[in-house]
Formats: structure tokens, C-alpha cells, sequence
């Protein structure tokens, strides 16, 4: 992916697009935090013998329909990205829209499961990363879908993106796809390897 880039009035030389820049670097930020907790889940998960600890099954049905429509949500962001490249601004909120649902519905699986599960946060040390990873990146998913509502709302005034103008439309994109592979990363720790 190409890091937009923009011109100074005056000046010929296109530069990186700051903006950009400086989401990247807050997602890099944001990557090193879920590392360690990545990091302290393995940890825990390697010294103890039974994993999860008796009392917290893992269920797999929900969490892989919330997968399927998490990640499919990244497929249709890109959609309106690609419209609001050839100036369809109608077929852009059309995307986002639709992306919105699919994250909304996410959430909503996400809160349904805690409510079903047997266990809290105390439970165990299980039950703690369980919530803290997925809790977080829950939120991360709500910040998501605000910027997504933000980029719908701005697209109400006429000219706001264009096929020359989308930065907003771009970095929300961006960070929607950083959200659905920290998720990946989670589901395969969290689920798929507990039932090894």
C-alpha cells in the first residue's frame, strides 16, 4: 500500500502525506501493545499444564461467525474505498454503511458472548487475557466504527472526497484493516490453539 502523498503549494516535490504518517505510527504503537500481550498469553499458556484451565471452555460456533463477518467487513471497506476512487461517493457510503453493520454486529456477538460465558475476569489467568485481549480489541473496533461514522458523515457535504480527495476515506480503511488482523491474530490464540 503507497503512503498518499501531497504537494505544497509553491513547491513541485511531493512529500508524504503526514496525516498518513502519523496513523502508521500510532498503529505501530498500537501493534506493540497487543504484542505484549500476545507475548504474556504465551507465556501463561506454556508453563501451565491444562490450558484453559478447567471452568473455561472455549466456545467456537460465535466466535467464528464474528470472524467471518469481521474479516468480510474488510473486503467491503476496500469496496468503498475503490468506489470513492472513481468519484462514486454515493457507492462509497454505500460500502460504509455496510461495514458499519458488520462491525456493529461484531460487537454485539462480542458482548452476547461474555454474557454466555461461564467465567469472569477474575476466574483465572485464562479468563483475564481472555477478556483483556478481547476487550480491547473490542474497543478498537468501536473507535473503528466511529471513524467510519465520521468519514459518512463528512461525505454528507458535497465535494468533501473525491477521487483526488479521500485521505479520511484511506486511513479509515487502513485502520479497519488493522483491526481485522489483530483480530485474526486473536482468534487463532484465543480459540483455534485452545483446542490443542
Amino acid at each position: 500500500m503507497a503512503i498518499a502523498t501531497s504537494t505544497t503549494p509553491g513547491h513541485d516535490q511531493a512529500h508524504p502525506d503526514l496525516r498518513v504518517v502519523g496513523l502508521l505510527t500510532f498503529l505501530v504503537s498500537e501493534s506493540l501493545m497487543f504484542g505484549g500481550f500476545f507475548a504474556t498469553y504465551l507465556y501463561f499458556r506454556g508453563i501451565n499444564t491444562a490450558w484453559p484451565p478447567e471452568g473455561t471452555e472455549v466456545e467456537l460456533l460465535l466466535p467464528t461467525i464474528n470472524t467471518i463477518i469481521l474479516v468480510s467487513s474488510s473486503f467491503v471497506i476496500h469496496w468503498g474505498d475503490k468506489a470513492i476512487k472513481n468519484n462514486d461517493v454515493s457507492g462509497m457510503r454505500k460500502w460504509y454503511i455496510i461495514t458499519a453493520i458488520m462491525g456493529a454486529i461484531f460487537l454485539l456477538g462480542q458482548v452476547y458472548e461474555y454474557m454466555s460465558l461461564g467465567y469472569g475476569l477474575t476466574t483465572n489467568v485464562f479468563a483475564n487475557c481472555f477478556y483483556l485481549m478481547t476487550g480491547f480489541h473490542g474497543l478498537h473496533v468501536f473507535v473503528g466504527l466511529l471513524l467510519i461514522l465520521g468519514v459518512l458523515w463528512r461525505s454528507r457535504r458535497p465535494g468533501h472526497y473525491s477521487a483526488s480527495k479521500h485521505t479520511g476515506i484511506a486511513m479509515a480503511e487502513i485502520y479497519w484493516h488493522f483491526v481485522d488482523i489483530i483480530w485474526i491474530i486473536l482468534f487463532t490464540l484465543l480459540y483455534i490453539l485452545s483446542l490443542f
